[in-house]
Protein backbone atom coordinates (compact mmCIF):
# COMPACT_ATOMS: atom_id res chain seq x y z
CA UNK A 1 0.00 0.00 0.00
CA UNK A 2 1.06 3.61 -0.54
CA UNK A 3 2.16 5.14 2.75
CA UNK A 4 2.09 8.82 3.68
CA UNK A 5 5.39 9.15 5.51
CA UNK A 6 4.36 12.31 7.36
CA UNK A 7 1.13 10.72 8.59
CA UNK A 8 3.03 7.57 9.56
CA UNK A 9 5.58 9.54 11.55
CA UNK A 10 2.85 11.62 13.23
CA UNK A 11 1.43 8.45 14.81
CA UNK A 12 4.83 7.25 16.05
CA UNK A 13 5.88 10.68 17.34
CA UNK A 14 2.60 11.23 19.20
CA UNK A 15 2.83 7.77 20.77
CA UNK A 16 6.44 8.32 21.87
CA UNK A 17 5.62 11.67 23.46
CA UNK A 18 2.63 10.14 25.26
CA UNK A 19 4.23 6.88 26.36
CA UNK A 20 7.75 8.09 27.18
CA UNK A 21 7.49 11.74 28.21
CA UNK A 22 10.90 13.20 28.82
CA UNK A 23 12.55 10.53 26.68
CA UNK A 24 14.37 11.21 23.42
CA UNK A 25 12.11 12.37 20.60
CA UNK A 26 11.85 10.32 17.45
CA UNK A 27 13.61 11.62 14.35
CA UNK A 28 11.55 11.80 11.18
CA UNK A 29 14.51 11.04 8.91
CA UNK A 30 15.32 7.89 10.87
CA UNK A 31 11.75 6.61 10.82
CA UNK A 32 11.41 7.40 7.13
CA UNK A 33 14.57 5.42 6.49
CA UNK A 34 13.27 2.40 8.40
CA UNK A 35 10.02 2.58 6.46
CA UNK A 36 11.72 2.94 3.09
CA UNK A 37 14.65 0.51 3.46
CA UNK A 38 13.90 -3.00 4.76
CA UNK A 39 16.17 -4.76 7.21
CA UNK A 40 18.69 -7.15 5.71
CA UNK A 41 17.20 -10.42 4.43
CA UNK A 42 13.62 -9.33 4.96
CA UNK A 43 10.60 -7.89 3.17
CA UNK A 44 8.76 -4.97 4.75
CA UNK A 45 4.95 -4.96 4.92
CA UNK A 46 3.55 -1.61 6.14
CA UNK A 47 -0.04 -1.38 7.36
CA UNK A 48 -1.87 1.88 8.09
CA UNK A 49 -5.46 2.45 9.21
CA UNK A 50 -6.91 5.83 8.16
CA UNK A 51 -8.31 8.08 10.83
CA UNK A 52 -12.13 7.73 10.95
CA UNK A 53 -14.74 10.25 9.91
CA UNK A 54 -12.74 11.78 7.12
CA UNK A 55 -10.06 13.10 9.47
CA UNK A 56 -6.57 13.43 8.07
CA UNK A 57 -3.74 11.10 9.01
CA UNK A 58 -3.69 7.58 10.40
CA UNK A 59 -5.33 6.10 13.47
CA UNK A 60 -2.59 3.47 13.76
CA UNK A 61 0.28 1.87 11.90
CA UNK A 62 2.12 -1.45 11.85
CA UNK A 63 5.32 -2.59 10.15
CA UNK A 64 5.91 -6.29 9.60
CA UNK A 65 9.28 -7.75 8.60
CA UNK A 66 9.09 -11.06 6.76
CA UNK A 67 12.40 -12.91 6.97
CA UNK A 68 13.48 -14.31 3.61
CA UNK A 69 16.37 -16.62 4.43
CA UNK A 70 16.04 -20.39 4.33
CA UNK A 71 16.89 -20.62 8.03
CA UNK A 72 14.01 -18.33 9.04
CA UNK A 73 11.48 -18.70 6.24
CA UNK A 74 8.76 -19.52 8.77
CA UNK A 75 9.39 -16.53 11.03
CA UNK A 76 8.65 -12.82 11.04
CA UNK A 77 9.24 -9.76 13.21
CA UNK A 78 6.61 -7.14 14.03
CA UNK A 79 8.72 -3.99 14.01
CA UNK A 80 5.91 -1.81 15.31
CA UNK A 81 2.18 -1.84 16.02
CA UNK A 82 1.30 1.62 17.23
CA UNK A 83 -2.02 3.39 17.79
CA UNK A 84 -2.25 7.17 17.95
CA UNK A 85 -2.96 8.15 21.59
CA UNK A 86 -6.12 9.99 20.54
CA UNK A 87 -7.49 6.81 18.90
CA UNK A 88 -6.78 4.25 21.60
CA UNK A 89 -9.50 2.12 23.15
CA UNK A 90 -11.49 1.98 19.91
CA UNK A 91 -10.32 -1.30 18.41
CA UNK A 92 -7.59 0.15 16.19
CA UNK A 93 -4.91 -2.10 17.66
CA UNK A 94 -7.07 -5.19 17.18
CA UNK A 95 -7.77 -4.22 13.56
CA UNK A 96 -4.07 -3.74 12.88
CA UNK A 97 -3.25 -7.11 14.43
CA UNK A 98 -5.91 -8.92 12.42
CA UNK A 99 -4.49 -7.43 9.22
CA UNK A 100 -0.98 -8.45 10.23
CA UNK A 101 -2.11 -11.93 11.23
CA UNK A 102 -3.85 -12.36 7.89
CA UNK A 103 -0.67 -11.49 6.04
CA UNK A 104 1.33 -13.90 8.19
CA UNK A 105 -1.12 -16.69 7.39
CA UNK A 106 -1.02 -15.89 3.68
CA UNK A 107 2.78 -16.07 3.78
CA UNK A 108 2.75 -19.40 5.63
CA UNK A 109 4.58 -18.01 8.68
CA UNK A 110 4.50 -20.08 11.84
CA UNK A 111 5.71 -17.50 14.37
CA UNK A 112 6.14 -13.76 14.81
CA UNK A 113 8.10 -11.92 17.48
CA UNK A 114 8.07 -8.33 18.67
CA UNK A 115 9.79 -6.13 21.26
CA UNK A 116 7.57 -4.70 24.00
CA UNK A 117 7.99 -3.06 27.38
CA UNK A 118 7.27 -5.47 30.19
CA UNK A 119 4.51 -4.43 32.59
CA UNK A 120 2.94 -1.99 30.15
CA UNK A 121 -0.02 -1.82 27.80
CA UNK A 122 2.03 -3.31 24.96
CA UNK A 123 2.71 -6.42 27.01
CA UNK A 124 -0.96 -6.80 27.94
CA UNK A 125 -1.97 -6.44 24.30
CA UNK A 126 0.60 -9.02 23.16
CA UNK A 127 -0.26 -11.56 25.88
CA UNK A 128 -3.97 -11.25 25.05
CA UNK A 129 -3.10 -12.39 21.53
CA UNK A 130 -1.21 -15.45 22.67
CA UNK A 131 2.29 -14.01 22.91
CA UNK A 132 4.79 -15.34 25.44
CA UNK A 133 8.01 -13.70 26.59
CA UNK A 134 10.72 -15.64 24.77
CA UNK A 135 13.67 -13.49 25.86
CA UNK A 136 13.60 -11.01 28.78
CA UNK A 137 15.76 -7.92 28.20
CA UNK A 138 16.72 -4.70 29.94
CA UNK A 139 17.38 -1.39 28.17
CA UNK A 140 20.44 0.42 29.54
CA UNK A 141 21.69 3.94 28.89
CA UNK A 142 25.21 5.31 29.22
CA UNK A 143 25.93 9.05 29.52
CA UNK A 144 28.73 9.62 27.02
CA UNK A 145 29.64 12.98 28.54
CA UNK A 146 30.40 11.64 32.01
CA UNK A 147 31.56 8.08 31.30
CA UNK A 148 35.25 7.84 32.24
CA UNK A 149 37.98 6.61 29.91
CA UNK A 150 41.69 6.12 30.76
CA UNK A 151 43.64 9.35 30.38
CA UNK A 152 46.55 7.52 28.74
CA UNK A 153 44.47 5.47 26.31
CA UNK A 154 42.67 2.14 26.59
CA UNK A 155 45.09 -0.69 27.46
CA UNK A 156 45.09 -4.03 25.66
CA UNK A 157 46.83 -7.30 26.49
CA UNK A 158 50.05 -7.98 24.57
CA UNK A 159 49.46 -9.24 21.04
CA UNK A 160 46.38 -7.14 20.29
CA UNK A 161 45.70 -3.78 18.67
CA UNK A 162 42.66 -1.64 17.89
CA UNK A 163 41.16 -0.86 14.50
CA UNK A 164 38.36 1.66 13.90
CA UNK A 165 36.23 2.51 10.90
CA UNK A 166 33.06 4.31 9.89
CA UNK A 167 30.55 2.74 7.50
CA UNK A 168 31.25 -0.44 5.54
CA UNK A 169 34.14 -2.57 6.81
CA UNK A 170 37.44 -2.01 4.93
CA UNK A 171 38.40 -4.83 2.59
CA UNK A 172 41.42 -5.86 4.67
CA UNK A 173 39.20 -6.64 7.68
CA UNK A 174 36.05 -7.90 5.91
CA UNK A 175 36.61 -11.66 6.08
CA UNK A 176 37.87 -11.56 9.67
CA UNK A 177 34.97 -9.31 10.68
CA UNK A 178 32.49 -11.75 9.16
CA UNK A 179 34.00 -14.63 11.13
CA UNK A 180 33.75 -12.60 14.34
CA UNK A 181 30.10 -11.78 13.57
CA UNK A 182 29.42 -15.47 13.27
CA UNK A 183 30.54 -15.86 16.89
CA UNK A 184 27.21 -14.21 17.83
CA UNK A 185 25.57 -17.59 17.35
CA UNK A 186 26.12 -18.30 21.05
CA UNK A 187 24.36 -15.09 22.13
CA UNK A 188 21.23 -15.68 24.25
CA UNK A 189 18.09 -16.24 22.17
CA UNK A 190 15.77 -17.66 24.82
CA UNK A 191 12.81 -19.52 23.35
CA UNK A 192 12.73 -17.62 20.05
CA UNK A 193 12.18 -19.69 16.95
CA UNK A 194 14.69 -17.59 14.99
CA UNK A 195 17.67 -19.58 13.74
CA UNK A 196 21.23 -18.38 13.23
CA UNK A 197 21.88 -16.98 9.75
CA UNK A 198 25.55 -17.48 8.76
CA UNK A 199 27.63 -14.34 8.19
CA UNK A 200 29.99 -13.84 5.28
CA UNK A 201 31.68 -10.79 3.78
CA UNK A 202 28.75 -10.07 1.47
CA UNK A 203 26.30 -10.05 4.35
CA UNK A 204 28.59 -7.90 6.50
CA UNK A 205 28.80 -5.26 3.80
CA UNK A 206 25.08 -5.43 3.01
CA UNK A 207 24.09 -4.99 6.67
CA UNK A 208 26.27 -1.89 6.96
CA UNK A 209 24.85 -0.52 3.73
CA UNK A 210 21.31 -0.74 5.11
CA UNK A 211 22.32 1.62 7.93
CA UNK A 212 23.90 4.03 5.46
CA UNK A 213 21.01 3.86 2.99
CA UNK A 214 18.60 4.75 5.79
CA UNK A 215 20.67 7.88 6.42
CA UNK A 216 22.44 6.63 9.53
CA UNK A 217 26.02 6.46 10.74
CA UNK A 218 27.77 3.21 11.67
CA UNK A 219 30.93 3.26 13.80
CA UNK A 220 32.96 0.13 14.57
CA UNK A 221 35.83 -0.55 16.95
CA UNK A 222 37.58 -3.90 16.63
CA UNK A 223 40.38 -5.64 18.50
CA UNK A 224 42.75 -7.42 16.13
CA UNK A 225 45.09 -10.27 17.01
CA UNK A 226 48.48 -9.13 15.77
CA UNK A 227 49.61 -12.67 15.00
CA UNK A 228 47.11 -13.28 12.19
CA UNK A 229 44.90 -10.19 11.88
CA UNK A 230 41.84 -12.02 13.22
CA UNK A 231 39.06 -9.88 14.71
CA UNK A 232 39.11 -11.03 18.33
CA UNK A 233 36.26 -8.73 19.33
CA UNK A 234 34.33 -5.70 18.18
CA UNK A 235 31.57 -3.28 19.08
CA UNK A 236 29.26 -1.29 16.81
CA UNK A 237 27.41 1.98 17.39
CA UNK A 238 24.68 3.37 15.13
CA UNK A 239 23.43 6.94 14.95
CA UNK A 240 19.99 6.87 13.30
CA UNK A 241 20.86 10.19 11.61
CA UNK A 242 24.05 12.27 11.53
CA UNK A 243 22.34 14.73 13.92
CA UNK A 244 21.24 12.14 16.50
CA UNK A 245 22.18 12.87 20.11
CA UNK A 246 21.39 9.32 21.23
CA UNK A 247 23.32 6.47 19.66
CA UNK A 248 22.20 2.85 19.59
CA UNK A 249 24.54 0.04 20.62
CA UNK A 250 24.47 -2.78 18.11
CA UNK A 251 26.61 -5.90 18.59
CA UNK A 252 29.41 -6.25 21.09
CA UNK A 253 31.19 -9.55 20.54
CA UNK A 254 34.31 -11.28 21.81
CA UNK A 255 35.22 -14.41 19.86
CA UNK A 256 35.26 -17.46 22.19
CA UNK A 257 38.98 -18.17 21.74
CA UNK A 258 39.81 -14.66 23.00
CA UNK A 259 37.48 -14.39 25.97
CA UNK A 260 38.57 -13.86 29.55
CA UNK A 261 41.12 -11.15 28.67
CA UNK A 262 39.04 -8.00 29.19
CA UNK A 263 38.52 -7.36 25.48
CA UNK A 264 34.79 -6.65 25.81
CA UNK A 265 35.41 -3.83 28.26
CA UNK A 266 38.35 -2.58 26.18
CA UNK A 267 36.43 -2.25 22.91
CA UNK A 268 33.60 -0.39 24.62
CA UNK A 269 36.02 2.01 26.29
CA UNK A 270 37.77 2.61 22.98
CA UNK A 271 34.39 3.22 21.35
CA UNK A 272 33.70 6.00 23.85
CA UNK A 273 36.92 7.70 22.74
CA UNK A 274 36.14 7.16 19.06
CA UNK A 275 32.54 8.34 19.39
CA UNK A 276 33.53 11.50 21.22
CA UNK A 277 36.06 12.31 18.53
CA UNK A 278 33.81 11.50 15.57
CA UNK A 279 30.44 12.70 16.91
CA UNK A 280 30.98 15.08 19.84
CA UNK A 281 27.28 16.04 20.07
CA UNK A 282 26.16 12.53 21.04
CA UNK A 283 25.01 12.48 24.67
CA UNK A 284 23.86 8.91 25.27
CA UNK A 285 24.24 5.33 24.12
CA UNK A 286 21.26 3.01 24.52
CA UNK A 287 21.65 -0.76 24.50
CA UNK A 288 19.56 -3.81 25.30
CA UNK A 289 20.99 -6.85 27.06
CA UNK A 290 19.35 -10.20 27.71
CA UNK A 291 18.75 -10.96 31.38
CA UNK A 292 20.77 -14.16 31.00
CA UNK A 293 23.79 -12.43 29.43
CA UNK A 294 25.64 -12.06 32.73
CA UNK A 295 29.09 -11.20 31.26
CA UNK A 296 27.80 -8.25 29.20
CA UNK A 297 25.65 -7.00 32.06
CA UNK A 298 28.78 -6.96 34.24
CA UNK A 299 30.75 -5.05 31.59
CA UNK A 300 27.99 -2.46 31.22
CA UNK A 301 27.67 -2.03 34.98
CA UNK A 302 31.41 -1.39 35.26
CA UNK A 303 31.15 1.27 32.53
CA UNK A 304 28.34 3.16 34.21
CA UNK A 305 25.32 2.06 32.21
CA UNK A 306 22.04 2.56 34.08
CA UNK A 307 18.96 0.37 33.67
CA UNK A 308 16.09 2.33 32.11
CA UNK A 309 13.31 -0.07 31.06
CA UNK A 310 12.49 -3.76 31.25
CA UNK A 311 11.72 -5.18 27.82
CA UNK A 312 11.03 -8.55 26.29
CA UNK A 313 11.01 -10.23 22.93
CA UNK A 314 7.52 -11.73 22.83
CA UNK A 315 6.58 -14.43 20.37
CA UNK A 316 3.30 -15.70 19.00
CA UNK A 317 3.28 -19.16 17.46
CA UNK A 318 0.62 -19.25 14.79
Amino acid sequence: MDIDTDAWFAVLAAARAHDRPGGPALERAAEAGRLRIPSLHSRAVPVALPAPGGATGYAGVALLRLHDTAENAGNAFLDTLTVHPARRGRGVGRALWETVRGRLAAEGRTSVSTLVERGGAGERFAVARGAECALPLVAYVQDVRTAPTPATGVPLPPGYRFATWSGVVPDEHAAAHARAHDAMQDAPTGDLDDQHDPWDTERIRAAAQVVLDRGGVLLTVAVLAEADGAVAGYTEIVLPTPDSVQAVQYDTVVVPAHRGRGLGRAVKLRMLEYLRAQRPDVREIETTVADENTPMRAVNAALGYRAERTLGLYQVRL
